[in-house]
C-alpha cells in the first residue's frame, strides 16, 4: 500500500495506521464518573433523568468497547490521542463564551479534567485540553495531526450530538478522512443518538467496534 494515499472519491478508505489517529473526546471524569461536576451542574430532575441511564450505558457497553478499540489501534501502531474540557486557567477565563453561558469550568489541572481510569493515555500518548465544544477551535490538533503525518482520524467520545459531531464537521472540513466509531460514542438518550448518527453520516464513514477491530487486525 502507497504511503500517500489521500482519496478524494470516496469516504470508504480502510484505516492505514502509519497515516491515522485515534481520538478520545471527553471521556473524562467530570462526565463518566458518577462523582463528576457535570451532575451537579443539572437540576435534580434532568439529573435523575440522564445520570443513571447515561453512566449504566457508558459501564456496560460503551467503555468496554472504548478499550477494546484503544488496545486494537495501539497494537496496530494507529497513534491514540485524547482530549477533554479542561480551562487553561483555575477560574476559566479563558473558556468559550459558550461554556461560560453553560456554566462549564473544569479547572486547569482538576480530577474533573482527567481522562477516566478506565482508559488511562499511555505514558506517550497526547492529550489536549480544550474550552469549546470542537477540539479543532480551542486546541492545536490540526497541527499536530498534520507534524504526525495523519490523514484518517478515528473518534470515539461523548456526547455524540455535540463534541463528537463537532469535532467530526470540522476535521472533514480541514481534508482528514473521518472514521466515527458509532458504539463507542454516546449521548444521553437512544433518539439522541439514532438522530446524530443519521444527521452526520454524509460527512463520515460509519463503523462499529467490532468491525474497525477486525479491520484493524486484517491489516497488521
Amino acid at each position: 500500500m502507497t504511503d500517500v494515499f489521500l482519496s478524494t472519491t470516496t469516504r470508504d478508505v480502510p484505516i492505514q495506521p502509519s497515516r491515522a489517529a485515534l481520538l478520545f473526546i471527553d471521556v473524562q471524569n467530570f462526565s463518566c464518573h458518577p462523582d463528576g461536576a457535570e451532575w451537579s451542574l443539572m437540576n435534580p430532575d434532568e439529573c435523575t433523568e440522564k445520570k443513571g441511564p447515561f453512566l449504566d450505558l457508558m459501564e456496560r457497553d460503551v467503555i468496554p468497547k472504548m478499550k477494546s478499540l484503544q488496545a486494537a489501534c495501539r497494537a496496530a501502531g494507529v497513534e491514540v490521542m485524547y482530549t477533554t474540557i479542561e480551562s487553561l486557567t483555575k477560574d476559566g477565563r479563558d473558556r468559550s463564551l459558550d461554556y461560560k453561558i453553560t456554566g462549564f469550568n473544569i479547572p486547569k489541572g482538576s480530577w474533573d479534567g482527567k481522562v477516566i481510569d478506565a482508559i488511562t493515555p499511555g505514558d506517550d500518548e497526547i492529550v489536549l485540553p480544550k474550552s469549546s465544544s470542537s477540539v479543532f477551535i480551542s486546541t492545536h490538533i490540526d497541527y499536530v495531526l498534520r507534524n504526525l503525518g495523519v490523514q484518517q482520524l478515528i473518534l470515539s467520545g461523548v456526547l455524540t450530538d455535540q463534541c463528537v459531531e463537532s469535532a467530526i464537521r470540522d476535521a472533514c472540513d480541514l481534508g482528514y478522512l473521518v472514521t466515527q466509531v458509532t458504539d463507542a460514542c454516546a449521548t444521553f438518550s437512544n433518539a439522541r443518538q439514532a438522530a446524530s448518527l443519521k444527521a452526520i453520516d454524509g460527512y463520515c464513514r460509519q463503523v462499529t467496534t467490532d468491525a474497525l477491530v477486525k479491520e484493524l487486525a486484517r491489516g497488521t
